[in-house]
């Protein structure tokens, strides 16, 4: 299939570089607003198409397929531009963190445009790992347009990733977006373990060590534990983390939504309060524990280290 990827950050780029294998069997038509990224996905095998126009021309006589993987703030407004440029049977697709309640009104925005758009929200999680352990995707649209794009998503859920339909528009945002509120509650505990390791009764305690020995068997055993103990490994105090921590807005969709449905989530609202209070100027939310959270970040997205 012939598929172009908009924003080539951590992900997109992945996304764009394991669809452009050729042993994929696809085509991937690179676009950024930055040219440096292009050029750098046209060196494993994309075309470039520094414009709106270059993508659309690049397709020449196949259908248009444009996956999107740009910041929530900015999506819409792509949405909307690519809407009035794309030819008639064109497949729409936002695979970033999108709030679910946004997406809906892009679905009715599309559905309402004559050129018979098909659009599908993608929601993806894999991290700067993603090429190299597959990606795992969670889907909201209509069946026939899902069903079209498998042999795209089979290609980036391999070898060890995996995706499904869940629903209509919005749904695949929404399952994402709890997955990453439950993220959030399972960084947090496992970060302030650590710092009760530290700091607690046998500060003298290996952190890497007991991080690895709970990576054989435990009820903890994870990928994010694993992580963690790699974090440990290579910086065992941490040193040069500042502890702020960044969110993606996503935990706060779920608490918002919580709210409303009248459902509580203590543990998500507490590891929420905590990156907020890490953000604090004078610094006085940050802790051993919220350095393990950047650390953590940083490993799994490839996120900054400090603010």
């Amino acid at each position: 299939m012939k598929i172009a990827i908009q924003g080539l950050g951590r992900m997109g780029m992945q996304i764009a570089q394991k669809l452009a294998d050729p042993a994929s069997g696809h085509q991937v038509i690179a676009h950024n607003r930055s040219t440096d990224k292009i050029d750098h996905a046209v060196g494993f095998g994309a075309v470039g198409a520094p414009t709106k126009q270059d993508v659309l021309d690049a397709f020449g006589d196949d259908q248009v397929v444009i996956w999107i993987m740009l910041p929530a703030d900015v999506t819409e407004l792509e949405i909307k531009e690519w809407l009035d440029i794309v030819p008639p049977n064109s497949v729409l697709i936002d695979g970033g963190n999108s709030d679910f309640r946004k997406t809906r009104e892009h679905a009715e925005l599309i559905a309402a445009h004559p050129n018979n758009v098909n659009f599908l929200d993608i929601g993806t999680s894999g991290g700067v790992w993603g090429f190299e352990r597959g990606f795992c995707m969670m889907a909201g649209g209509n069946k026939e347009g899902y069903d079209a794009m498998v042999p795209v998503l089979d290609t980036l859920a391999a070898p060890s990733g995996a995706h499904a339909l869940f629903g209509s528009h919005g749904n695949g945002h929404y399952v994402k977006m709890v997955h990453n509120a439950i993220e959030y509650g399972m960084m947090q505990s496992l970060a302030e373990g650590y710092r009760m390791l530290r700091e607690g009764a046998y500060p003298e305690t290996d952190l890497a060590l007991a991080g690895e020995v709970w990576q054989h068997s435990s009820v903890i055993t994870s990928w994010l534990n694993e992580l963690t103990r790699d974090a440990m490994r290579e910086n065992p105090t941490l040193e040069g983390i500042d502890g702020f921590v960044a969110e993606n807005g996503e935990a706060r969709w779920t608490l918002e939504v919580a709210k409303e449905k009248g459902i509580p989530m203590p543990a998500i609202q507490a590891a929420m309060d905590v990156r907020i209070a890490s953000q604090q100027a004078d610094g006085s939310g940050r802790n051993f524990a919220t350095k393990v959270l950047a650390a953590q970040r940083n490993k799994f997205g490839g996120h900054e280290l400090n603010k």
